[in-house]
């Protein structure tokens, strides 16, 4: 154990860079979370100045409600630690899961948009709706996080039902 006793959830030594702020002093933030969140959020900023008068044709209250509230749980779980369930990798090969699979996800995320942008098909809408529900699940897994997974679960539901309702003009 090192003087800032165990590091994430039991874990130490290089899983340690994942809260790259506990070395800082900053316990409550996730830099790799934020740096996620940002790097999924790019293209939806730029789709929303786009697009910006695109009307949402989910009638669904419910389920559009339940896509904001997984979407903002998922953004807060992420990137802050709220010490209500505190996460942690379990081993280096969970946090290797963690890094590698986000980024390929994330890269793979990047491509798909810029498909969409140049030709928007319903099904880049779908993927585009799924990607980031994986990674929200993937990193729920990865740091045995519960309450993002859950929250993960319920912005997939949401998200991908609201999404497939505002199925793209092809």
């Amino acid at each position: 154990m090192n003087e800032y006793g165990t590091i994430i959830g039991g874990a130490d030594g290089p899983t340690a860079v994942f809260l790259a702020g506990e070395l800082l002093g900053i316990r409550w933030l996730n830099i790799l979370g934020l740096i996620i969140i940002v790097l999924i959020m790019i293209p939806n900023v730029i789709y929303a100045v786009k697009y910006k008068d695109q009307q949402n044709k989910c009638d669904n209250q419910f389920m559009n409600i339940l896509e904001q509230i997984g979407r903002y749980g998922c953004i807060v779980l992420m990137i802050l630690n709220i010490s209500i369930n505190e996460p942690g990798f379990r081993s280096i090969e969970m946090f290797l899961t963690y890094l590698i699979g986000n980024a390929v996800l994330i890269i793979s995320y990047l491509i798909v948009w810029v498909m969409y942008f140049k030709k928007p098909k319903f099904g880049k809408q779908i993927a585009l709706a799924m990607i980031p529900t994986v990674i929200f699940l993937l990193s729920g897994i990865t740091m045995m996080h519960w309450l993002l997974i859950i929250f993960g679960i319920i912005f997939g539901i949401g998200h991908i039902y609201v999404t497939s309702k505002n199925r793209c003009e092809e």
